[in-house]
């Protein structure tokens, strides 16, 4: 009560007409929209991946970012290893949980950002551009077939995220 009332009065303040008969919207904003990029392939734990000539860019998708919360801090390997398919190759801490990192494909680790140990809020910011992780130059390039696609990655993440 005393809220309608406080919202009644502030609205007369703004002068914006308020009336009972309030028709509620028919949809329903029940999470946040996550952005997903054409071009780019998904794994199922949330990573994604641009393969351009013979080096692929690996990071973690908006949609993760956005669970995580504030990155406070980014555990990445050195140049020169190699990551699995599948296996974690390192790790985020947020806020909320530190969580581990998966590659999408496998092959050997050519670079890694920098930037993530100084800033690693850019994954929060620019999880598709700044915030990029490592760069991998795939020993199995037909491992990419077997990662979604952005469309098939938006309706997994929506499946998901109705449970």
């Amino acid at each position: 009560m005393a809220l309608r009332m406080w919202a009644s009065s502030t609205a007369n303040a703004l002068r914006i007409s308020t009336t009972n008969n309030i028709i509620a919207p028919s949809f329903s904003i029940s999470r946040c929209f996550s952005t997903v990029i054409d071009g780019l392939k998904y794994a199922s734990s949330h990573e994604w991946v641009k393969h351009e000539g013979s080096v692929a860019t690996v990071g973690i998708t908006d949609h993760a970012q956005d669970h995580l919360g504030e990155v406070v801090f980014v555990d990445l390997p050195d140049v020169g290893g190699s990551v699995s398919q599948g296996s974690s190759f390192g790790a985020v801490e947020s806020v909320k949980a530190t969580s581990d990192i998966n590659c999408p494909i496998s092959g050997e680790i050519v670079e890694v950002n920098t930037k993530l140990s100084e800033t690693p809020g850019l994954i929060n910011s620019s999880p598709y551009e700044d915030g990029w992780m490592i760069k991998v130059k795939p020993s199995s390039p037909s491992e990419l077939e077997s990662l979604m696609g952005s469309k098939e990655y938006t309706k997994f993440c929506e499946e998901e995220d109705s449970h």
